[in-house]
């Protein structure tokens, strides 16, 4: 009776706890974390032993990876510091592990992405996007060539004295031809780079490389053969030395790396090649260059009369007097004068875009020549390739620029810096062909691209290509794609290019006409000549009146009293607006006045800047 009388004293809640048996039941066992017992604690420890327990389950579901996994690197037998272990079989030897799989929308570029990414953002500083002159055409030819990673680029660079060729420890990185200019003694000559032959192997690249080694090698009237002197002869050099020996042009044998006149002797062992002239260089370093350079412009013929081309002058900054309102004294105005308000000689123009859209192939269309290595692969193109096109008096410099992508795309360090110098490119040129694959429509990446030439000033022309592969070649049963629906699409998605001309043609040699790249030459010709077009400020005055500006939908608070205008320079057009406030113009208002000025005066395919100037700005500093 008493017991009963105890137990009802302690509770219905207390009674049914876990942690006090019952009569006649074995107590209940706790979850043990080392030594001691839930059920056998304190109430009040309770809680501090859970988290140990559920700290020590978060400890075994975390897997135990290796640096080497987190690295996304194979471990192999021939690590010195790592061995392989019971489980290595598993894990294939001959490829790298395979990155999971990243959700869409998210960050793709790591911590040490953009360590990679500053570096190659360095090194583009120093490169150069300088090429050869129409006029150089007629001067002497001197080739470059050698098997993969021999430094063919950096002697390249260091005759040329610029850093034209993209470098690095990879081989293989040049795989197009590369031109320069040099000079040596007051004469000049015409260099050219190519990339690593390696005459057995048939792969599409390689067997492209030494398509274009071979072209070069053919035009060349001297050739300067490259090997490593810290290596031993491989097999391609002494295939590529025996294909020299029978074209039976001058041939120079530089043995690169001898960075130390106590190398020199090593040199000698490259005899066995055949050639007779074999010179120990350091290009890195730049000794051996100048006996070299005797050498080879001993041996170089007289230039040849070509293209001449004459100098544009250059012109100082004017000043104009503007036109100015009754009982007010006239502006002058400090403006500058480019070379595009005259005749132009040479329009340069740079074809952008994504990997794999046809860029190779429409400069070759545009050359008619096998100018640039074209492949299914994506980034075939790594150097920007030039070639010069005489079209009805007119010079046009075209640039093939290496596929644009997305920082988490790229991976080795030539691959970075080729899209860093295809932007570089890019903002050297006049006029940008955006190429958008007419399969796969407007992406991000193609309007972020479209972004970097709108605001870097440069005219823009958007081409449709492979558009026979949604029409007439179409193969997916689907009716043929309606151009005009189409059209609509890509303005619809390319807003901010809504002044950029619209082209459709198919650039693949089996699809493209001369119909379609007569089209290219003709518009890039307007976009070119409207970008350097000049309107008086007289004419943008007599504008000005006519403008209604309360149609332009504009904050009142953001709105600017315009007295005059004028236009202070060409390539890309710039005007000057004389206003009652100095604020950063609206963008609804500039674009209606930017849209106004086209309807009046075109500037067909090039953007439109503005710069505000305060009347009484002045008066009220002081």
């Amino acid at each position: 009776m008493a017991a009963k009388k105890a137990a009802k004293r302690l509770g219905k809640k207390h009674r049914q706890a876990s942690t006090r048996p019952h009569k006649g039941k074995a107590p209940k066992s706790g979850v043990t974390t080392g030594a001691t017992r839930i059920g056998a604690v304190d109430p009040k420890k309770r809680k501090i032993i859970a988290t140990k327990k559920a700290k020590v389950v978060a400890e075994k579901r975390i897997s135990k990876r290796s640096p080497e996994f987190e690295a996304k690197r194979t471990i192999t037998g021939d690590d010195p510091e790592k061995t392989v272990g019971k489980n290595s079989a598993k894990v294939p030897q001959d490829r790298p592990m395979r990155e999971p799989r990243r959700p869409s929308g998210r960050i793709l570029a790591g911590p040490k992405d953009d360590d990679d990414w500053r570096e190659a953002e360095l090194a583009a500083l120093q490169q150069s996007v300088v090429t050869e002159s129409a006029a150089s055409l007629a001067l002497p030819l001197i080739a470059v060539c050698g098997r993969p990673n021999v430094g063919k680029s950096t002697l390249f660079n260091r005759l040329t004295g610029s850093r034209r060729s993209i470098v690095g420890d990879e081989p293989g990185i040049t795989r197009d031809r590369i031109y320069g200019e040099i000079e040596w003694q007051n004469v000049k000559a015409r260099l050219v780079d190519t990339g690593g032959v390696v005459p057995d192997d048939e792969a599409l690249i390689p067997s492209e490389i030494f398509r274009q080694a071979q072209v070069a090698l053919q035009e060349a009237d001297a050739i300067v053969m490259v090997v490593d002197g810290r290596t031993e002869l491989a097999s391609p050099d002494m295939e590529l030395a025996r294909l020299l020996m029978k074209g039976g042009k001058p041939t120079f044998l530089a043995v690169n790396k001898m960075d130390s006149e106590s190398m020199y002797a090593a040199a000698e062992n490259f005899r066995r090649l055949g050639f007779k002239n074999v010179l120990p260089i350091s290009a890195e370093h730049g000794s051996g260059i100048g006996d070299l350079l005797d050498e080879v412009f001993a041996v170089l013929p007289e230039p040849a009369e070509g293209l001449e081309i004459e100098e544009e002058p250059e012109f100082e900054p004017f000043d104009e007097e503007i036109e100015a309102a009754e009982g007010e004294e006239p502006v002058r105005v400090r403006t500058q004068r480019t070379h595009g308000e005259y005749e132009s000689r040479e329009t340069k123009v740079a074809i952008i875009g994504r990997p794999n859209v046809g860029k190779s192939t429409l400069l070759n269309a545009l050359t008619e020549t096998d100018r640039a290595i074209v492949s299914p692969i994506a980034g075939t193109t790594r150097d920007a390739v030039d070639e010069i096109v005489e079209k009805k008096g007119h010079i046009f410099r075209f640039v093939d620029t290496a596929g644009i992508r997305k920082k988490g795309k790229t991976k080795m360090m030539a691959e970075k810096l080729s899209v860093i110098m295809a932007r570089k490119h890019l903002e050297a040129a006049d006029v940008s062909l955006l190429v958008i694959d007419a399969q796969e429509g407007v992406t991000n990446i193609d309007a972020n691209i479209g972004g970097y030439a709108h605001e870097s000033g440069r005219s823009v022309i958007i081409v449709i290509n492979k558009w026979d592969l949604v029409t007439t070649a179409r193969t997916d049963g689907k009716p043929a794609a309606d151009q005009k629906a189409y059209a609509q699409q890509v303005r619809d998605a390319l807003k901010y290019l809504d002044y950029a001309p619209l082209l459709f043609i198919s650039a693949g040699p089996e699809t493209g006409g001369p119909k379609a790249i007569e089209q290219v030459f003709a518009k890039v010709e307007l976009v070119a000549r409207e970008r350097r077009k000049r309107v008086s400020t007289g004419m943008m005055n007599k504008f000005l009146d006519k403008v209604d500006f309360q149609r332009a939908s504009v904050p009142m608070n953001k709105r600017v009293k315009i007295y005059y205008m004028t236009q202070a320079q060409v390539a890309p057009p710039t005007f000057v607006l004389f206003t009652d406030r100095d604020i950063k113009m609206h963008f609804s208002f500039e674009r209606f006045l930017a849209n106004q000025i086209r309807e009046a005066f075109g500037f067909i395919g090039s953007p439109i800047w503005f710069k505000i100037r305060a009347r009484n700005k002045k008066k009220v500093e002081e």
